[in-house]
């Protein structure tokens, strides 16, 4: 339950080492089936914790299903996620028979960022609250343009096998200083490494406004809030007709691009009067298809569609969609069957820039995102937080986002409904950053940038090699160590 607290709102980031090294110790001299237990116990009090958005989701703006479902649901998702601790547990006890500080330094490490990273991907992806994110304003950050968020996670549990080693180790104290030396080590060349600037400034700052309506949830996709909600982000946006880039958050219109063409090439002719571009959430239906989208349209110099291509099961798309019919009925979530775009699409070009988008959950995956880099100079995430209400799933997002800016080494706009709306440098830290809760226009000068980190050049392939080289470099290792003994 310690663990969640290194994450934002709290940002006690110690504890994503302190945390991890007390699972460490209880994992030591233990047989494989008391490590699952006691992982799959951690996993209860880390997710737990952790995903409590998740409830607030389903149990404020799930169609009225109740405290008993709600929780419920909750919690199946929780005991799902807690699997993979407990698997964890049971596999580096049950496979890696060795000293002590081979399975602290080596294996645990390797093992958990291997597990965050297989979370990443296995049923779609869930990288929530994995380690690297904590790390944001912390020195370990430095690593995220070379190796990632993972490597990041990896640092910090190699952090956590260090501080328990220096604690364990009864070999007097110089060889427990050394475990100590090793993790300043590591701390500070992430530090200095975080100093080098990995791409470069391109042209001229922009100017950048950010709308936030502040439309609530229970009344977005009601008929009667469509003409307010229109009218307020036009009247907001024309306040602000000096910026070059304007942006509307996810599904800030709602309703089908079909079904306001007029009001869609108005509002092109206004910005294109004001020399301004407007990257604005739509969903898009192919009429031929019948197919729609989660979509962000540029409006103004040009028009194009991004279309969402990595959907939220359950809210997004059904999966198992014959048998699970009822599921999205009960939930009564509108807009509930999106098809997916393209996996790769190119940037949209506004305001003489081209732009990576994502759309709410994409920025969670900076494999994904990284497909449309180098040629983007900024990037853009657009979402609708207003699904966790006063929850901390908005604050551990707008973390997550933070992580793709300084992996890319580009600056982030992040426009929301209800917030937080943000506007992120290519280190990482906040430009601007707009209240919860209430209208607000978020304006701010962006300098576009060019090159490419090593990150976005690689991915996470080097990492994951690394991590399984340094399990099997273990596992040998433990199975001499046994055969000696």
């Amino acid at each position: 339950m310690l663990l969640p607290l290194a994450f934002a709102p709290f940002n006690f980031f110690p504890l994503a080492v302190a945390s991890p090294a007390l699972l460490f110790a209880m994992w030591l001299n233990v047989s494989p089936q008391r490590a699952l237990w006691r992982g799959w116990l951690f996993g209860l009090g880390m997710f737990g914790i952790g995903v409590t958005w998740i409830f607030v989701s389903i149990y404020e703006f799930g169609g009225g299903i109740g405290l008993p479902m709600s929780l419920f649901l909750t919690g199946l998702f929780v005991l799902v996620l807690s699997c993979f601790p407990a698997l964890l547990g049971y596999l580096v006890t049950r496979l890696y028979p060795a000293a002590p500080h081979i399975r602290l330094l080596i294996v645990f490490p390797a093992a958990w960022t291997f597990f965050e990273w297989v979370r990443g991907w296995f049923l779609t992806g869930f990288p929530w609250l994995n380690l690297g994110y904590s790390q944001i304003d912390a020195p370990l950050a430095g690593l995220a343009p070379v190796l990632g968020v993972y490597g990041v996670s990896w640092a910090a549990a190699f952090s956590a096998g260090l501080l328990l080693a220096a604690m364990l180790d009864r070999g007097g104290l110089w060889r427990r200083a050394r475990y100590v030396i090793a993790m300043l080590v590591l701390w500070i060349s992430a530090g200095l490494l975080g100093a080098q600037h990995w791409t470069q400034a391109l042209g001229a700052p922009i100017k950048a406004s950010l709308i936030q309506g502040n439309v609530s949830q229970d009344v977005k996709w009601t008929p009667e809030a469509l003409e307010p909600t229109v009218r307020r982000y036009v009247e907001l946006t024309r306040k602000h007709w000096d910026s070059k880039l304007i942006i509307w958050p996810e599904t800030a219109m709602p309703l089908f691009y079909h079904e306001a063409t007029s009001f869609f090439d108005e509002l092109a002719r206004e910005a294109r009067a004001n020399n301004a571009d407007l990257l604005l959430g739509v969903p898009y239906m192919n009429m031929r298809s019948q197919q729609y989208y989660n979509s962000m349209m540029s409006l103004g110099s040009r028009q194009a569609f991004y279309h969402k291509h990595h959907l939220v099961p359950f809210t997004e798309y059904l999966p198992l969609k014959i048998a699970l019919a009822g599921v999205i009925d009960l939930l009564q979530v509108p807009m509930s069957d999106f098809s997916k775009g393209a996996a790769v699409q190119k940037p949209l070009e506004v305001a003489g820039q081209k732009a990576g988008i994502s759309i709410c959950y994409e920025a969670v995956f900076g494999e994904e995102l990284i497909r449309q880099l180098p040629a983007a100079t900024l990037l853009v995430n657009v979402s609708n937080d207003a699904w966790f209400g006063g929850s901390i799933g908005p604050h551990q997002h707008l973390q997550i986002t933070r992580m793709r800016a300084l992996e890319t080494g580009r600056p982030l706009l992040r426009a929301t409904n209800t917030g937080i709306t943000a506007i992120i440098g290519p280190d990482g830290r906040f430009l601007a950053r707009a209240p919860q809760f209430e209208p607000y226009v978020l304006t701010a000068m962006v300098q576009p940038m060019s090159g490419a980190t090593p990150y976005v050049q690689v991915g996470n392939g080097p990492v994951v090699t690394l991590l399984v080289l340094g399990l099997i470099a273990g596992f040998l290792v433990a199975r001499k160590e046994a055969s000696i003994l």
